[in-house]
C-alpha cells in the first residue's frame, strides 16, 4: 500500500514539473529599434555591393578622421572607395518619403515638412577633411555620392542624376552601377588610369591608419553632435498628445510618414493613429 502511494506521489511531482508555464510576452520593438534595424539592413545592402567591386578597387566603411572645422573635431564617413579613376566618398541616408532639394539650398525637406541638411554640404566637409590628409595632386579625384533607400522619391535638381556630375544622388541598390557608369565616363576622357595600383594601396593605407577606432572618442563625437545647441536635431521633441519626449529617430519617423500629417507622436499614440486610419 505504501509503495503504491509513493508511486502516485511521484507521478504528481512529475506532472507539476511538466506544467506548461505561460509564455512571457515578447517585448515590442520601439521605433528606435526599428529605425536602427532598417539602417543596418540598408548598410548591409551596400556592403554586399561593395564586396563585389573589382579587386583593384579598395574601400573603407565607417571611418572617422580628424576635422578641425567640424563641431566635434572629427568627420565620420560612411563609405570611401578608391578606384583607378576616382575616389568616391559616399554618404548614406535612411529616410522615408519624398526628398525635395537643390544645390542652392543648405537645407532639404522630407515630405515638404521635415528639414534635413543638404547631404552634399555634409559630404563636402568630409571630402575637405580627407583632402587635408593627402597630397594636393589627388584633390581633383574626389566624387561625392549620396545614397538613399528605395523608400524615398526624389524631387531634386536633375543634375544630381547626370553621370557627368561629380555630385551624384542614387538609390542604395544602384550604387555600384552608378560608380561603374561614372568610371566609364571618366575613361572616355582619360585613356590611362588616374591612380596606379601602388597609389591606390597607399591612399587606402593612409586613410585606414588615420581612422579613429577608439570607442570613447566615437561616442563623444556623436554626443557632441547631438548636444550642440546650434544643431536643430538637438532640440527636444515631444508627442503632440501626451507631451512625452521622443528621440530624434522617432521624430524623423513621424515626420517622414504622411499618415501622421506632419505631427509627432510617441510610440503608443502612433499605434492609435494607425488604427484610426
Amino acid at each position: 500500500m505504501l509503495s503504491f502511494l509513493s508511486i502516485f506521489s511521484k507521478k504528481k511531482d512529475i506532472a507539476k514539473n511538466h506544467e506548461v508555464k505561460p509564455a512571457s510576452p515578447i517585448p515590442k520593438k520601439t521605433n528606435d529599434q526599428i529605425a536602427t534595424r532598417k539602417g543596418e539592413l540598408g548598410e548591409y545592402k551596400i556592403n554586399i555591393q561593395l564586396a563585389q567591386l573589382p579587386k583593384d578597387f579598395l574601400y573603407l566603411s565607417d571611418i572617422m578622421i580628424k576635422n578641425q572645422k567640424s563641431q566635434s573635431g572629427y568627420s565620420q564617413i560612411d563609405h570611401l572607395i578608391i578606384t583607378p579613376y576616382g575616389i568616391f566618398v559616399i554618404e548614406t541616408k535612411n529616410y522615408q518619403g519624398t526628398i525635395y532639394g537643390s544645390k542652392e539650398h543648405k537645407s532639404w525637406l522630407i515630405n515638404g515638412k521635415f528639414k534635413m541638411m543638404n547631404p552634399f554640404v555634409q559630404n563636402y566637409g568630409h571630402i575637405q577633411a580627407l583632402k587635408s590628409l593627402i597630397d594636393v595632386k589627388y584633390h581633383s579625384l574626389f566624387i561625392s555620392m549620396v545614397s538613399f533607400t528605395k523608400r524615398c522619391t526624389f524631387k531634386l535638381d536633375l543634375d544630381y542624376r547626370k553621370i557627368d556630375s561629380n555630385e551624384l544622388i542614387v538609390y542604395d541598390l544602384e550604387l555600384t552601377d552608378f560608380i561603374h557608369r561614372k568610371i566609364s565616363r571618366i575613361k572616355m576622357a582619360h585613356q590611362d588610369p588616374l591612380l596606379s595600383d601602388k597609389e591606390i594601396i597607399f591612399l587606402h593605407n593612409c586613410f585606414k591608419n588615420l581612422n579613429v577606432t577608439n570607442p570613447k572618442i566615437r561616442e563623444q563625437h556623436i554626443h557632441l553632435l547631438k548636444s550642440n545647441p546650434s544643431d536643430s536635431k538637438s532640440k527636444k521633441s515631444t508627442c503632440v498628445i501626451c507631451n512625452t519626449s521622443v528621440s530624434e529617430k522617432v521624430k524623423m519617423y513621424c515626420l517622414s510618414n504622411t499618415k501622421f500629417k506632419g505631427k509627432i507622436y510617441c510610440f503608443d499614440h502612433q499605434k492609435s493613429i494607425e488604427k484610426s486610419n
